[in-house]
């Protein structure tokens, strides 16, 4: 009997030691996240409410899924700066990171350095198609482009010289032009007079307004363009210093102060973008890409017919004008709560 009870003994202990090690093994496969999950939102010009919109999203994502996210990049648009951002990123190996492109001529070689060091990359707000990224999600620029230069040609009633501030070598306003250009092609009344890189600087944007302002005659300038989603205000802010009431401006993005010159009077309309929209859904394509990797991360998805990826992901855009805006307002709101 005591032969007997000793084997017992030792099934139970065995029977035990196997079920505690189910539970914990039970437990592992069931908690699919870790904070040791490290995500990067990379960008310029980080300190805009634009980018803070998309931190937010970035965030909130993460706090769903049990990650950590990080966001960094220059407080201004430094794209030399940024690729320093995300070489730091890249050195400290993390399952992912979501880059928004300020120059993909400067940017590139660092994402394709990600992408071979096996951390997936993905682009948000500004794409650099030709590197290895696996794929893009924000606006269609282009198409973007196109509605803000219909609201262009009806305001001007199809005739008129048109300003344009931008940020050249960034691909996104560079599409955005275009799709402007394009909405002009059939309006040959409709001449592009100037293009102005700010490089970056909004007070650029203000400066240059004042001087177009003085001119007159068939120099004039009878509306703006503004392609970053910072410079609105300030040639908002031109025109109420010269008391402008019959110039037009069509401003990008939906901060706080461009929906505030909406109401106003001094801007006409602005395209409205969903950088929440992108950096949440980036970091969860993300996380998808780190727990159900590809054999290849650094293939071209772009010519594979059965690419388990998107090539781009469009987050939507819209034109913000009076009859809308308070909708845009009671948004911006809510989500600041």
């Amino acid at each position: 009997m005591f032969a007997l009870g000793g084997i017992m003994k030792t099934i139970q202990k065995t029977a035990l030691t196997l079920l505690a090690l189910g539970i914990a093994f039970a437990s592992g496969c069931g908690d699919r996240h870790s904070t040791k999950e490290v995500y990067y939102l990379i960008s310029a010009n980080a300190a805009l409410p634009y980018w803070q919109t998309a931190a937010a999203g970035f965030k909130k994502a993460a706090a769903e899924y049990k990650v950590t996210a990080r966001v960094a990049g220059p407080d201004g648009y430094d794209a030399q700066a940024e690729l320093t951002a995300l070489q730091n990123a890249v050195a400290a190996k993390p399952a992912g990171i979501l880059i928004s492109v300020a120059d993909a001529s400067v940017l590139q070689p660092g994402i394709d350095a990600a992408i071979n060091a096996g951390i997936p990359v993905i682009t948000m707000d500004s794409d650099a198609a030709g590197s290895h990224r696996l794929y893009f999600i924000g606006t269609n620029n282009l198409e973007a482009g196109r509605l803000g230069g219909k609201r262009v040609v009806e305001k001007l009633g199809g005739k008129g010289n048109v300003v344009f501030f931008t940020i050249t070598g960034q691909p996104n306003t560079e599409e955005r032009l275009k799709g402007f250009k394009d909405a002009f092609a059939s309006h040959p009344d409709i001449k592009i007079a100037d293009v102005v890189d700010i490089k970056g600087d909004v007070h650029a944007a203000f400066d240059k307004t004042q001087e177009f302002m003085i001119l007159t005659g068939p120099k004039k300038i009878d509306a703006f363009v503004c392609l970053d989603s910072a410079s609105g205000k300030m040639v908002s802010d031109a025109f109420k210093r010269t008391n402008a009431t019959d110039r037009e401006l069509v401003a990008w993005d939906v901060n706080q102060d461009t929906l505030d010159g909406i109401k106003g009077g001094t801007i006409d309309a602005t395209i409205a973008q969903k950088p929440y929209a992108m950096a949440f859904v980036g970091l969860k394509g993300l996380d998808e890409v780190f727990h159900a990797p590809p054999a290849q991360l650094n293939k071209d998805f772009s010519a594979d017919s059965f690419s388990p990826y998107p090539a781009f992901v469009d987050t939507g855009t819209s034109l913000v004008d009076k009859n809308n805006v308070d909708l845009y307002i009671a948004s911006a709101a809510e989500g600041t709560k």
